[in-house]
């Protein structure tokens, strides 16, 4: 008996071609992939990035902008290399993320945005030699030192104000950042002494306003409230004779973790117009800073089946790959879909699909009805192309996954999976 081919996922590039077929990328099998390369990995659709960049542009072409992609969802080289060629800027918040942007696209460092509460001066030092566009600065403190560290330069240091529009995010708590009481930024309220006093520096150059509310928001609507709000005080310095000419509105653009049916395109609408409907007459540039919008759903993670084992009533597909590999579900309690790449014959059962880290947080789902597999099967953890590989680590002392990027029909591996030798070459006994 052929198994039925499940829904299709149109949001994403990861799909059955027929029903004898194994589960793609695009127009590579996952099998093959999974062959060639081994399991656990990590694909993307080069496709699939491109797609949703352009969807970004397009909603914007009414205002001067520049989409600065934020590495920290995925700082692989080949995607930033990827971003880079077709126009994007980049949001950074560590020196390292600073150094990969060099050495992918060395051409877009002047498009960077340097973000981030915690910069020391060694990141700020880099970023002045190397000529970023600006500095979020997130605190008093920060813009003192970033002013000392330009005059050490003998450089002007243009930077905008992170500031806190406190407006409420309906997101997990742990990636809503547009409060009061949260780390990030500076209240609204204080903002405008501080950009008077900032224009007495010589060596500052106050060039925009920030501002970011959190993550995996999938409404329009507190996005145009912070924008708003970041506007008046636009509004209120360029009457003070401040004239600022950048307006940041961070990123957050969420995605649908649960269904098939998201529609990119109207969302993009939907935000560009929130946005554009906020800044009313602004002529200045609009930067934005899409992370999981633009990478989540290009990526899957593929595993091996390894065991499955009973314990009372729970049923457990164990794969090879664990909470080091993807760790959203365990810190999030995070939704992926999980699918079999080639899908048997049956009824899908209950079960919690874990990894083999001695952890009882070491789990992908729990209590999920999944389509039958066995041992040596495959599955494909879906929409892993934001905070999977970025958040890996070698818990256990694993290695971590390999990477293939897949544009069109071919494949090329972006990362070789680690060896012992690279977990251990730092360490001295």
């Amino acid at each position: 008996m052929t198994p039925s081919v499940p829904e299709q996922t149109s949001s994403r590039p990861f799909h059955y071609p027929d029903p004898k077929s194994a589960l793609s990328c695009g127009k590579v099998s996952l099998e093959r992939l999974a062959r060639e390369y081994g399991t656990p990995l990590y694909v993307y659709s080069a496709d699939q990035i491109a797609e949703r960049f352009a969807l970004f542009d397009a909603a914007l072409a009414g205002r001067d902008h520049l989409i600065c992609y934020a590495v920290k969802a995925n700082s692989a080289l080949a995607i930033l290399k990827l971003l880079a060629g077709l126009g994007a800027g980049f949001d950074i918040v560590s020196g390292g993320e600073l150094e990969r942007v060099i050495r992918a696209a060395p051409e877009a460092r002047a498009q960077v945005v340097f973000s981030g509460v915690g910069k020391t001066s060694v990141e700020i030092d880099l970023a002045l030699a190397t000529g970023i566009f600006e500095f979020n600065v997130e605190s008093e403190a920060e813009l003192e030192l970033l002013a000392a560290r330009a005059r050490k330069a003998g450089k002007r240091a243009r930077f905008s104000l992170r500031v806190n529009p406190d407006v409420f995010a309906e997101t997990h708590p742990y990636i809503s950042t547009g409060l009061r009481e949260h780390k990030f930024g500076i209240d609204i309220r204080l903002a405008a002494e501080i950009y008077r006093r900032a224009a007495k520096n010589r060596w500052l150059e106050a060039h925009g306003v920030s501002v970011h509310i959190g993550s995996q928001i999938r409404s329009a609507e507190p996005f145009g409230a912070a924008l708003q709000r970041v506007s008046k005080l636009v509004g209120q310095l360029r009457r003070e004779g401040i004239a600022l000419r950048a307006i940041d509105a961070g990123g957050g653009l969420g995605i649908d973790y649960h269904g098939d049916s998201f529609d990119a395109a109207a969302k993009v609408r939907e935000y560009a117009q929130a946005l554009d409907a906020a800044l009313g007459d602004f002529d200045g540039r609009l930067l934005i800073e899409p992370g999981r919008f633009l990478v989540a759903q290009a990526g899957a993670l593929v595993a091996r089946v390894l065991f499955q084992k009973k314990n009372g009533k729970k049923t457990f597909v164990v794969t090879d790959a664990a909470m080091n590999d993807l760790i959203r579900p365990a810190l999030y309690q995070a939704h992926h879909e999980i699918l079999p790449v080639r899908p048997r014959a049956g009824r899908p059962r209950v079960v919690d699909v874990v990894g083999p880290v001695c952890e009882t947080g070491d789990f992908f789902a729990r209590d999920r009805k999944l389509r039958p597999v066995e041992a040596g099967d495959l599955v494909a953890l879906l929409d892993a192309g934001a905070y999977g590989m970025a958040q890996s680590s070698n818990y256990n002392t694993r290695a971590r996954a390999a990477e293939v990027l897949v544009e069109g029909g071919r494949a090329r591996l972006i990362r070789r999976r680690e060896t012992m030798e690279d977990l251990l070459a730092a360490e001295i006994p």
